[in-house]
């Protein structure tokens, strides 16, 4: 991977893994909760999260032809996780290769009209969404009384091995 993708794209990975391990962990009553100014429930959101992921994916790479799973349909953690895993793999063979981030990337939408984006914008859009989803999950989350995950960049660096303490104060 070049590796000045190496922190983008292993934050989002981990953080969406993190995220959905976490809330492998919670009840249906917690994993059906919402609250205003957020997408929807914690299993909604997350699930919007992932299959947006590879709707932005598919259209980098003309990977799939057809979505390989059910469009709108509520899944597990379980599924997602997978989902997740594939969609992380694919993210990191993109940014691997030697891609064009000026490619013009058109789609024709639901009335006929055609729109072409820059392929680094689709990329951008990647992490900007899912940052967006995971933070209305820890916003529900923290409502709901549970202490905040921190998936931040900090908290992936540190938990990564990207981030050291390289000296202690002197008393």
């Amino acid at each position: 991977m070049n590796p000045g993708w190496r922190d983008l794209v292993g934050h989002h990975v981990w953080a969406s893994r993190e995220l959905i391990g976490f809330c492998a962990g919670l009840d249906e009553d917690m994993l059906g909760a919402t609250v205003p100014g957020t997408y929807g429930p914690v299993i909604a959101t997350l699930g919007h999260m992932i299959d947006s992921e590879l709707w932005y994916l598919a259209r980098l790479t003309d990977a799939w032809s057809a979505q390989p799973w059910p469009d709108g349909v509520l899944v597990g953690l379980d599924v997602l996780a997978e989902r997740a895993a594939v969609l992380a793999t694919v993210l990191e063979q993109i940014v691997a290769g030697d891609w064009d981030d000026e490619r013009a990337v058109e789609e024709t939408n639901d009335r006929g009209e055609v729109w072409a984006d820059r392929a680094g914008v689709i990329l951008t859009q990647i992490f900007h969404h899912a940052n967006e989803h995971r933070a209305q999950v820890c916003t529900i989350l923290g409502a709901l009384g549970h202490e905040p995950l921190d998936i931040s960049a900090w908290g992936y660096a540190g938990a990564t091995g990207r981030s050291w303490q390289q000296s202690s104060p002197s008393a």
